[in-house]
This record gives structure tokens, C-alpha cells and sequence, in this order.
């Protein structure tokens, strides 16, 4: 029976405030360039105090794939945990008005809704400090069963590997994928969480995950390899399908016994790279529940890629789906 969803994504549920600063800025506060750094509520509040004016916008990974999905035209839900607080609303709001299904319960009580704090200097590149709050607590129980076996695709979001019951939630949503003839996506999200779950995340990927997302640095910490031509030669033996960018190098699509070796999408300019391996993601997942060959998937995630760095923010501005058109048809 044809599934109604082209993707469920699973993450963290947070809001981003984003601002430009300069270097100074980033030694003075102490904030580690270009890592997503975890923080409690009063180093949140600190950071926030000493910020520039910024945009805030609903965020978070699988959330911004989710919402990437939908601007391209597809068919997404998002199950993530928000707290029923003045951020929890607003995130709601923004991810429901793109067009995503998203129907997890708020928390009643607890830590507020999450939220990143994003610096981008004027490199482009962006420095994140997040204060985890209520999304940490997603359980099983916010796993629908009827809307995970709805769905082509399963994607799942490193960062949320952390808590206990989150991990439960991952591997409920894994079961359920397989058992209804879906696919399990895995983003292995930032280096520091592949350092921190190795050991988990290998077992994750060879017993659970059928298309791997990860950047350079990933890839090559998953299987402490010494390069990356030897972290692909492994991963060939782990998933059906790995999709590994390398920023302005393009990206490797590796699916079955093909090796794709892409380029960069040309961008006009590059003002924020937040978002890019998200919206890699939603193009490269676009065309893989349409049917498109392991090359062109890896294409759309560049085209989406391309147009997320162009601009502050994680969520498109551009029309994506006219984007596609002028380019695929």
C-alpha cells in the first residue's frame, strides 16, 4: 500500500537565535569556533545577554531537513519534544506553517523548550552553543507507531542520541520502519558526537541504518580511519547507501556498488553555513522517495545546500521547488 509521508524525521526541537559577530567576540566569551558546544541555563542566558541583535527562527537538525523536504514539495512529518512555553509555541507554529506534520505532545512541565545560539562570523562559518532543555525528554512514547510505518524514510538525528530513552525512541522507530517496509536514515550531526558515541553509533549503522549522512570529519572519526578514501572503503560494507559532503569540495555518494564523486553547487555567496548539511539532506532525500539515481540525489542535496548558505538561517528562502525544476525538470 503506497505510504502517504515521504520522510519522518526524529530530533531535537529547538529554537535558533542567530546573530553575526566577529572573532573578538567569540574569544572574549570563550566559545569554541565552528563546534557545537553544549551549555546549561545560565551559560544560555550569559551568551544571550552578550549577543548582537539576531533572528530567531524554529530550528534544530532533523527540523530543518524536515522543513526542507516540504519546501521541495515532499510529504514530511517531524516527531520532537517542545515544552508547552512561549518557544514551544513558536516552534510549532513555524514547523506546522511549512507544511510539516508534526504532532508530538508538548511537555507539561520540566526544562523549557530548547534553544541554539548560533555565531556566525564573517567567515561563514558558525559557532553553536545550545542549551538542550525539554527536548531532551522524548520517550518511546512520542513515537507513533501509525505515522513512523507511514513513511518511506525514517531519519534519525545524531545529536538526540544522548539520553537513554531518546536512544529507545531511535530504535522503536527503526523496528517499526523495517517492519513496514520503510528505510532508516541516520545524520551522524557533528564530530564531537561520533567521539562521544563511537562504539554506539558503529553498532547503530550496521545493524539499523540503510542511508548514512556525514561530513568529512565524521566519517573519518566513525571508523578512525587516516583518511577519508579509507573511511569510504568502510562504510561501502556498512550501509546501502552513505552520502558524505566535503564542503566546498562537494560531496561522495556511495550506494550499493556505485561511487558518485559530485562537485559543489556554485553559490553566489556564502554568508552562513548553518543548515547545510540539513539541507543537503532534504534534497538528497527529495529525490531518493522519488525514485531518482544515487547521483542526482547527491545533487539535489547540493542544490538545497548551495541555497541555505546563501543567506542567515537554516530554512530556505529561495523557492526550492522552481530551483529543481530550472535544474532537473
Amino acid at each position: 500500500m503506497p505510504k502517504s509521508l515521504d520522510v519522518v524525521a526524529i530530533g531535537n526541537a529547538i529554537v535558533d537565535v542567530i546573530a553575526r559577530v566577529d572573532d573578538d567576540f567569540l574569544k572574549t566569551q570563550a566559545v569554541e569556533r565552528g563546534a557545537m558546544t553544549l551549555i546549561d541555563a545560565d551559560r544560555g542566558e550569559a551568551l544571550y545577554a552578550a549577543m548582537p541583535p539576531g533572528v530567531e527562527v524554529s530550528g534544530g537538525s532533523a527540523g530543518n531537513t524536515a522543513a526542507g523536504l516540504a519546501a521541495l514539495g515532499g510529504r514530511a512529518g517531524y516527531v520532537g519534544k517542545v515544552r508547552d512555553d512561549v518557544l514551544g509555541k513558536v516552534f510549532r507554529h513555524d514547523i506546522t506553517a511549512q507544511g510539516v506534520r508534526f504532532e508530538t505532545a508538548p511537555a507539561l512541565d520540566g526544562p523549557p523548550t530548547a534553544r541554539c545560539l548560533v555565531l556566525v562570523t564573517p567567515d561563514a562559518q558558525r559557532s553553536m552553543n545550545t542549551y538542550l532543555g525539554a527536548c531532551v525528554n522524548l520517550t518511546p512514547d512520542d513515537v507513533d507507531p501509525a505515522m513512523i510505518g507511514d513513511a518511506q524514510v525514517v531519519y534519525l538525528e545524531g545529536y538526540l542520541w544522548d539520553p537513554p530513552k531518546a536512544k529507545e525512541a531511535f530504535l522503536k522507530a527503526a523496528r517499526i520502519a523495517h517492519e513496514s517496509g520503510g528505510k532508516v536514515a541516520l545524520s551522524l550531526s557533528d564530530p564531537f558526537c561520533v567521539d562521544r558515541h563511537r562504539a554506539e553509533f558503529q553498532e547503530l549503522v550496521r545493524h539499523h541504518v540503510d542511508i548514512l549522512f556525514a561530513n568529512e570529519h565524521e566519517i573519518v572519526s566513525l571508523f578512525e580511519a587516516r583518511s577519508f578514501d579509507e573511511a569510504m572503503q568502510k562504510v561501502r560494507f556498512e550501509v546501502e547507501t552513505a552520502a558524505l559532503t566535503r564542503s566546498e569540495r562537494g560531496s561522495v555518494v556511495v550506494h550499493r556498488d556505485e561511487v558518485h564523486v559530485l562537485d559543489a553547487e556554485p553559490a553566489e555567496r556564502v554568508i552562513d553555513t548553518t543548515g547545510a548539511g540539513d539541507l543537503y539532506a532534504a534534497g538528497f532525500l527529495h529525490g531518493y522517495t522519488r525514485g531518482r539515481d544515487a547521483a542526482t540525489c547527491g545533487q539535489l542535496g547540493s542544490l538545497c545546500a548551495a541555497e541555505i548558505i546563501s543567506h542567515i538561517g537554516a530554512r530556505p528562502e529561495a523557492d526550492l521547488k522552481k530551483l529543481v525544476a530550472a535544474r532537473f525538470g
